[in-house]
């Protein structure tokens, strides 16, 4: 299939920059799995913007540099903060039905804010943007939604029918999961939209589908990949052996939620930093991680139950129906809480119009780096950067039409070489074991030993795994494991070449954070 454009991802960035598009091009959405699916609809709490009186961008600017650690590109801050009230107007004006005051915005503080600046819907943000978006989407004659289309690998010059090292991408190859078969999509231009590398741990509020294909895929295609050891770890993911992976919204603490230690009922925080609840999120995971560890705890305790019951029901009814169906009033009492991984700070590598280092490719959300989360995010600058990013990429394509070559004639994908597998366990396995010593070397705390060994392990399992996709056909978790193996790769590799402790990344070996913040950057 031939479009002006393509779009690996269907969450807030890849539909923002296909409506933006739409008005003079023809767009194709490739999705994983449902349109649905991606971490946008997974959003709880909110989208940050300068909206109150009392607030203004410098405000929203030196937040976010705070949190990030001074490792943030300034002037991407300033673009991404200063484009916020519009991208939030543009979401109104399709039908996002924020919570308001009468007139006005109900704005909520989160962890970080030095003000009340986050719009939302309820506790369930992302839902209600995904839903808007997708709606609009669908009604939009230029724009095709492909669902379950698992994307193998980009076309460069490589896979031309008169091959060429120009580097220069021209679409995707994408596995369609109904009929088995890879198929062609070809474009002017190409948009990564796909998400970040959750899935590489062991717990991870990440959607099932964030194994950092995006991230892989571009670094095969020879673009750079930065800042990957800084890996966010939500303080607040709710411990249920039942349920897995429920989100419990930073926004509780905002609105005066606390953390205790369910064995001595201790109010810690304030031990740990004098923001307490309101630190930032990397403080507040590690002081839930040695909280645990010390007294050797399942969980800890997130407690708003000293609100009154209708302030809670209203602000969080979601949370308050999921968890009193699973027997947890809270209302009446704290709700139990572990660290997980939560959001993949670094990235594909791009500059302020979303551009990659391979012609003709693009980056928007999670799956890039674009300067603006730095070393930890500021909590609701994630669909933030989606929506400006999604934007930016538009506006310089259309700008840029003329010098954007179509797709010259590409092969078709060949598997006459390669068998039907009859070893699938292999795929389970490495899953596991990747997971697993990732959280366990890879996690909140690190040292050099850890990530030695965590490197060696990695190496062989690269191996075993690049072994195992040369001989057999490709399929949905193949594809998976192999970008997988590739995103952990360049996770430990960062964070071995990290000498210091700053934002998310602390390494006990390097404790003290090193006087000059520099990116690390990869290069293929």
């Amino acid at each position: 299939m031939e479009a002006d454009v393509l779009i690996i991802g269907s969450g807030a960035a890849g539909l923002t920059a296909a409506l933006q598009l739409a008005t003079s091009r023809k767009v194709v959405v490739l999705a994983k799995g449902s349109i649905s699916d991606g971490a946008t609809a997974w959003a709880q709490g909110g989208i940050a913007a300068v909206l109150e009186p009392g607030d203004n961008f410098a405000n929203h600017i030196e937040d976010t540099m705070v949190a990030g650690a001074g490792l943030n590109n300034r002037a991407t801050v300033e673009f991404v903060v200063e484009n916020a009230p519009v991208a939030i107007e543009r979401l109104a004006k399709l039908g996002v039905p924020f919570n308001l005051e009468g007139n006005d915005w109900h704005l909520t503080r989160e962890g970080g804010h030095s003000h009340r600046r986050i719009v939302h819907v309820d506790d369930a943000t992302g839902w209600a943007v995904q839903q808007a978006l997708e709606t609009a989407a669908r009604a939009h004659p230029n724009i095709i939604l492909v669902p379950d289309m698992v994307a193998v690998d980009l076309i460069s010059g490589r896979h031309q029918e008169r091959f060429s090292t120009s580097g220069r991408i021209h679409g995707a190859y994408a596995l369609n999961r109904k009929t088995g078969q890879v198929e062609t999509f070809t474009a002017r231009a190409t948009i990564l939209a796909s998400g970040g590398a959750g899935r590489a741990y062991l717990y991870s509020t990440a959607p099932r589908g964030a194994t950092g294909d995006g991230i892989a895929m571009a670094w095969r295609a020879g673009c750079r990949v930065s800042n990957m050891e800084f890996m966010q770890f939500h303080p607040t993911c709710l411990y249920n052996l039942e349920v897995k992976n429920f989100l419990i919204t930073e926004a509780v603490r905002g609105e005066g939620g606390i953390l205790k230690n369910p064995k001595t009922g201790h109010r810690y925080m304030p031990d740990y930093d004098e923001r307490a609840e309101l630190a930032p999120r990397d403080i507040i995971a590690r002081a839930n991680d040695a909280e645990i560890k010390r007294d050797g705890l399942d969980y800890v305790h997130l407690d708003i139950s000293h609100k009154p019951p209708e302030f809670v029901k209203t602000h969080f009814p979601n949370i308050y129906e999921k968890l009193l169906g699973l027997g947890i009033d809270i209302t009446r009492e704290p709700i139990p809480v572990v660290p997980a991984q939560h959001y993949t700070c670094g990235g594909v590598l791009v500059d302020i119009d979303g551009r990659t280092d391979a012609p003709g490719l693009y980056a928007a959300g999670e799956v890039m780096q674009s300067g603006l989360h730095g070393a930890n995010r500021l909590a609701s600058n994630s669909l933030l950067e989606c929506f400006v990013f999604g934007d930016a990429c538009a506006r310089h394509i259309e700008a840029h039409w003329d010098s954007l070559p179509p797709p010259p004639p590409i092969q078709h994908w060949d598997a006459s070489r390669v068998t039907d597998s009859d070893e699938e366990v292999v795929i389970a396995q490495c899953w596991r074991e990747i997971r697993q010593f990732m959280w366990n070397f890879v996690g909140i705390v690190r040292t050099t030993k850890r990530l030695e060994r965590a490197q060696h392990r990695i190496d062989l399992l690269r191996s075993e795994v690049g072994d195992y996709y040369s001989h057999f056909r490709v399929t949905p978790d193949l594809i998976e494991l192999r970008n997988l193996v590739e995103v952990a790769a360049l996770i430990i590799r960062s964070a071995l070449s990290r000498h210091e402790s700053r934002g998310l990344h602390f390494t006990l070996d390097y404790p003290v954070m090193a006087t000059t913040a520099i990116d690390t950057i990869l290069v293929p």
